[in-house]
């Protein structure tokens, strides 16, 4: 077993991986050296005349767009099949993917482009099916707050549990944090390294808030999985080294995490990434 306030299924080995939909398509895509320089991708390109009017759009998006503003979409959902392949071959897979669960078994599947800041964003249906396929350009998708918008905005807990040492006067204090927050506020952090929290205080803790909605994964300069509770505002981050050790674990109180959403300075980057695509593959 993971420590940890999350913890892995009983008999699991490693950390839970988050794929998007696609995933084995994605994973050969990285294998492939740079497809773009290739003559496949001269013919594919000259059959998607529709993404090369894209791109200027979506890199001229890009350099407006600020991390605390709302984002903006771009329907790809009924582009032919060449289209979204070679938009999928121009973003490429980017150091933030994950899942967001919404209503009526609806999922939001997410992939953070090798721009930061530009997401592709599917949906698929209670059957699997693909309903919606989107980029958008924002700190983090829309989606990921709407999903944690459906927790609880409240905690239930009775009586601690035989053993338990802080994890009441910690779930006090959370359930202040939740009631006292308001969107685009910073967040409160809680670490559990600096906290006496035995195994039973972290058992109820996790008991009591439950399992969110979101589940997400960036691997930037280590890995970081950024999980929503079922407690409204309130997030599992934690933070792994090279041999999959926790070697920092979080609660955070408030919005989506900065660890997973893309800063001002980002946007800027990817535009003239993109642009630079653009001009090497497509003039």
């Amino acid at each position: 077993m993971k420590a940890g306030f999350w913890i892995a299924p009983e008999g699991a080995e490693e950390t839970v991986k988050i794929l998007p939909i696609g995933a084995d398509d994605d994973l050969d895509r990285r294998r492939k050296a740079n497809f773009l320089a290739t003559k496949s991708a001269e013919e594919l390109i000259a059959r998607c005349p529709g993404v090369a009017s894209l791109l200027p759009q979506v890199a001229e998006a890009l350099a407006r767009q600020k991390a605390r503003e709302p984002g903006r979409l771009f329907d790809i959902t009924d582009l032919p099949d060449d289209d979204r392949e070679l938009v999928a071959q121009v973003l490429g897979e980017g150091e933030v993917s994950g899942v967001a669960a919404l209503t009526d078994g609806v999922v939001a599947q997410i992939a953070e482009s090798v721009m930061a800041g530009l997401w592709r964003v599917r949906f698929t249906n209670a059957a699997g099916a693909l309903v919606a396929d989107y980029l958008e350009i924002a700190a983090i998708p829309q989606v990921v707050r709407k999903a944690a918008e459906l927790t609880r905005t409240s905690l239930a807990f009775g009586e601690p549990p035989e053993g338990a040492m802080n994890v009441m006067p910690l779930l006090a204090e959370i359930e202040t944090r939740m009631a006292a927050h308001r969107p685009g506020e910073p967040g409160h952090v809680i670490t559990f390294s600096l906290l006496p929290m035995n195994e039973i205080d972290m058992a109820f803790l996790q008991h009591t808030l439950g399992d969110g909605p979101v589940r997400l994964v960036s691997r930037g300069y280590g890995a970081c999985r950024v999980h929503a509770t079922g407690a409204r505002s309130v997030w599992s981050v934690q933070f792994f080294n090279s041999m999959d050790t926790i070697i920092l674990d979080t609660l955070e109180i408030g919005d989506p995490p900065l660890a997973a959403c893309a800063a001002d300075e980002d946007f800027q980057d990817s535009a003239e990434r993109l642009r630079e695509i653009y001009e090497a593959y497509f003039l």
